[in-house]
């Protein structure tokens, strides 16, 4: 059984976040997502998601590609959770490429194309300007 883990805030999910979850789970049979805790996406993003974490869990446990969930706590702990689900492939989007290839010592490392024209970022922007 091959593992995939992949990581993301997941907020104001899209079309962009279904293609790249249903892409990474194709590349095995079991996908584990980690969906970044309100304070780590805080320290990374500067700003508070739209969704808390639990309604964010909740939405890609929905999912029918999505195996198991957890939140993630620290960026730092990546190849932890690597290990603790051991996980074969770990997944990223393509704008993080070569970022995570510390990795490959842990798993394979696959960087997949994103969506383009859409992202969280775009989106909030462009619901605050319609208000």
């Amino acid at each position: 059984m091959k593992r995939i883990i992949t990581f993301g805030t997941y907020d104001l999910l899209h079309i962009g976040h279904i293609r790249l979850l249903e892409r990474a789970a194709k590349l095995g049979n079991h996908l584990i997502v980690g969906v970044s805790s309100d304070e780590l996406n805080m320290s990374k993003k500067d700003r508070a998601p739209v969704y808390s974490t639990q309604d964010r869990v909740e939405i890609i446990k929905a999912l029918k590609c999505v195996n198991e969930v957890f939140v993630e706590e620290s960026l730092e702990k990546k190849g932890e959770y690597i290990q603790k689900f051991n996980a074969d492939i770990l997944v990223m989007g393509d704008d993080w490429e070569g970022k995570f290839d510390e990795f490959k010592s842990l798993c394979d490392v696959v960087y997949l194309k994103r969506t383009d024209g859409i992202s969280t970022t775009q989106l909030i922007g462009d619901i605050s300007e319609r208000l």
